[in-house]
């Protein structure tokens, strides 16, 4: 993929945000996602020349965070968390249930291109197992049937909005800009802790 100059003078802004400029690693990996859906040997070699670094120093990072792919995936990329609480409630089910639902195997892409699937050890959600997440954002309290419902409209073009946070669900190559840090706009929508989250404080603050 030939890069712009509006994606070099990007990449450029990424970089000086930073006093050492290698810092600027995993946002411009962030950023090649965001043009071409997954981080390919084109884009680590770009960003070791503007680092002034070796590839391998890149290609390093990119192996070692799993939210960098390195083959295409979905529009929309479904983790489900098969870890031992949402595993115990119904996660395993789900997954189960997707991969037969969408007819795909763990990191497998759906034939249209619109889903991805991949069990992921731990969302960080426990207070709202079982958890499925869409490019990163939370679908909670999830059962084998609203999780096939999540994926049919994500195959519609329409998918359902996150349980908590932005109001859509944007694509996943929007969202890999907002993790190399190009703000769209939609940091305080919806909901963000919602009550389970918040019980503890809540029944501190009462003394109890």
């Amino acid at each position: 993929m030939a890069y712009s100059s509006e994606d070099l003078a990007t990449m450029d802004s990424i970089i000086k945000r930073y006093p050492r400029s290698r810092s600027a690693i995993m946002p411009l990996l962030h950023f090649v996602q965001s043009r071409i859906g997954y981080v390919n040997g084109e884009g680590i070699e770009l960003i070791a020349k503007l680092l002034t670094l070796e590839s391998a120093e890149v290609s390093a990072v990119a192996t070692f965070y799993t939210q960098y792919k390195r083959s295409p995936v979905g529009e929309y990329h479904v983790g489900v968390c098969t870890n031992t609480l949402c595993a115990v409630m119904g996660g395993d089910a789900i997954f189960a249930g997707l991969k037969e639902h969408l007819g795909v195997e763990n990191n497998g892409v759906t034939a249209d291109g619109k889903v991805s699937l991949e069990h992921i050890e731990c969302n960080a959600a426990c207070d709202y197992a079982p958890v499925v997440m869409a490019n990163w954002e939370f679908y909670d309290n999830q059962s084998v049937a609203s999780s096939k419902e999540l994926v049919d409209s994500m195959r519609s073009g329409n998918p359902k909005p996150p349980t908590r946070g932005p109001n859509i669900l944007v694509t996943w190559k929007e969202a890999s800009a907002v993790l190399a840090g190009i703000n769209d706009g939609k940091a305080n929508e919806g909901v963000q802790a919602g009550e389970p989250t918040l019980l503890g404080l809540k029944l501190w603050k009462e003394g109890k």
